[in-house]
């Protein structure tokens, strides 16, 4: 089993599916798949999002769905708390492996480093996780993710790709969790340079989870957001909006003029 995803690089280091299936057989573009559509007349989340808890003794994060600077989003407010806003997934990572997003941050953490379990707080994330076949994963693995699940739950995943709002290290810098290897940190953004206003991103979801663990079957089972401070004890507030996948040479489809 793969131990590490990447070593912490150096600063300065460099769904509902649309026609997926027709689109990649005939080399048709697939429609996007838009998945992250919080436009609501309250404050509820629509269906399917939910709430989830690995650590009922944790405080939860506060979500809502509200219109943010023209955004139908969510927001996330932390104080010393942790619990992502998740759906299900149902998309074919072959056809549509780009997830686009539009995500903003009011503050940056102080003293989180996802080096450190201590640390490993983010004011905000966008979580992929997978499932795979039992073949692919060996006895030990199989064992060590049954044992994750008595103590935290069902949704606790074969694998999964965190993209990261960082406080310190550079874009770009790939590490394994500090709590667990079946969780590949990203850093998407980093810094505080563009705090206060909305960033629209693009990643390739199958590539980088096969850059993490190998080149497997993964089939995306779960997209979640979060606001995570439970570790650190600090306080932050974020959204996230215009979650949708699409093709791998395809445009991010934002309502605005934030197309990476």
């Amino acid at each position: 089993m793969k131990r590490r995803f990447h070593s912490i690089q150096r600063k300065g280091s460099a769904l509902g599916v649309f026609l997926p299936l027709l689109a990649f057989a005939t080399g048709v573009a697939a429609a996007p798949a838009h998945i992250g559509n919080f436009a609501s007349d309250s404050e509820a989340l629509p269906d399917p999002w939910q709430l989830i808890q690995f650590d009922q003794r944790v405080p939860a994060t506060r979500y809502q769905a509200l219109r943010w600077d023209g955004h139908a989003a969510v927001e996330a407010t932390a104080n010393a708390s942790m619990a992502l806003l998740a759906r299900p997934l149902a998309i074919d990572l072959q056809a549509t492996p780009v997830l686009c997003w539009m995500w903003r941050v009011e503050g940056m953490l102080q003293k989180a480093d996802l080096r450190q379990k201590t640390g490993d707080d983010y004011a905000a994330r966008v979580y992929v996780t997978f499932s795979l076949p039992s073949q692919a994963l060996d006895l030990g693995l199989r064992m060590k993710l049954a044992l994750g699940r008595s103590l935290y739950g069902a949704s606790v995943p074969d694998a999964a790709v965190n993209y990261v709002w960082d406080n310190k290290h550079p874009v770009g810098t790939r590490a394994f969790n500090a709590y667990t290897d079946r969780a590949a940190m990203v850093v998407q953004r980093s810094g505080k340079e563009q705090v206060g206003r909305w960033v629209g991103e693009r990643a390739n979801v199958l590539a980088d989870a096969t850059k993490a663990f190998g080149p497997l079957p993964f089939k995306a089972s779960q997209l979640a957001v979060a606001s995570d401070t439970d570790n650190t004890g600090e306080q932050v507030r974020a959204g996230f909006a215009e979650l949708h996948f699409v093709g791998a040479d395809e445009p991010c489809q934002f309502s605005g003029s934030t197309a990476p």
